[in-house]
C-alpha cells in the first residue's frame, strides 16, 4: 500500500545557463527570457528549472528590465 521512499530518486537539476556556459544575459532576448516565464508573465522560481542563484538574480533583472523596455508585458492576460 505505501511506497518505500528508498526507491525514489531525484535528480538535481543544473542550471541551464551554467550548462551552456552563457555569462550575459540579454534583455533583448526575448525567446529566453520567456522561457522562464509562466503564462501568467510571472518569473518562474528558481527550483522549478534549477538556476543557480547567481543566473536566477540576473534573469530576475533581465527580465524587469525588459518589462520596462515594453519587451515583455508585465501581465499577460
Amino acid at each position: 500500500m505505501y511506497k518505500n521512499n528508498d526507491s525514489i530518486k531525484i535528480e538535481k537539476k543544473i542550471c541551464y545557463f551554467c550548462a551552456n556556459k552563457i555569462d550575459k544575459i540579454d534583455y533583448k532576448d526575448v525567446y529566453l527570457l520567456r522561457r522562464f516565464m509562466n503564462s501568467q508573465g510571472k518569473i518562474y522560481p528558481p527550483k522549478r528549472y534549477g538556476n543557480c542563484s547567481r543566473h536566477q538574480r540576473t534573469l530576475a533583472n533581465a527580465i524587469k528590465k525588459a518589462r520596462i523596455m515594453a519587451l515583455v508585458p508585465f501581465v499577460i492576460k
